[in-house]
Formats: C-alpha cells, sequence, structure tokens
C-alpha cells in the first residue's frame, strides 16, 4: 500500500509540474502613452491589455485584449479593426478579437468572413 502511495504521489507531482507556464500579457494605460508607442508595444509582444477611461461614463475604466493579428485570437475569432485614446489621438488605430461570424450569415468581403 506504501508503494502505490508513493507511486501515486510521483505520478501527481509529475502531471503538476509538467503543465505549460501561464503566458503573461503586458497591461498598459493607452492615455499615457502615443498612438506610435501603443501600435509598437502591439507589435512587439503580440498582445496587449489596454486600459483608458470610458468616454460616455465618469470615472470608469476600459480595458480589452488588442493583437497584431489574428494569429493572436481564438480559432472563433478574428483581429477587427478598433480604436482606443492616447496620448496624441482620440483614435488610435488597432485590433481586437471580434467573433467570427457564422458562414451563413455572411456577404461578401465582410470583416471576419474571408480567412485569410
Amino acid at each position: 500500500m506504501k508503494k502505490f502511495l508513493g507511486c501515486l504521489a510521483v505520478i501527481a507531482c509529475g502531471t503538476l509540474l509538467s503543465g505549460e507556464p501561464a503566458a503573461a500579457i503586458s497591461r498598459y494605460n493607452s492615455t499615457g502613452m502615443s498612438c506610435a508607442a501603443v501600435q509598437r508595444a502591439i507589435g512587439r509582444e503580440g498582445a496587449v491589455i489596454l486600459r483608458y477611461p470610458s468616454r460616455n461614463k465618469a470615472r470608469m475604466t476600459l480595458y480589452d485584449r488588442y493583437v497584431i493579428d489574428s494569429g493572436y485570437c481564438d480559432g472563433h475569432e478574428f483581429a477587427d479593426r478598433a480604436t482606443v485614446p492616447t496620448a496624441d489621438t482620440p483614435s488610435c488605430p488597432v485590433r481586437a478579437c471580434k467573433r467570427r461570424p457564422d458562414p451563413e450569415d455572411c456577404f461578401p468581403l465582410q470583416a471576419g468572413c474571408l480567412r485569410f
């Protein structure tokens, strides 16, 4: 019985230690950066979290994950155009993952319907 428990403990430890490490994602306040700096951070890291104040509600902070391309999105998502406020512009162009439309609902050249 002791031998069985010892083997079980070794297997359990091995399983816990073999898991892949979680990838850290950087977080930035977009309004403290220039548009070029935001775009450089996304380009350098592939994906970042950007925080910024809501335009519609005082004292509310909004945030989302912004990516360089669809390769950083889940399989059912694509990198769609978005904008975030930065220190030098209210609408800095970036990309955010968005759910891909159902193929039945697509019309020609609709964003997210084409897989290239």
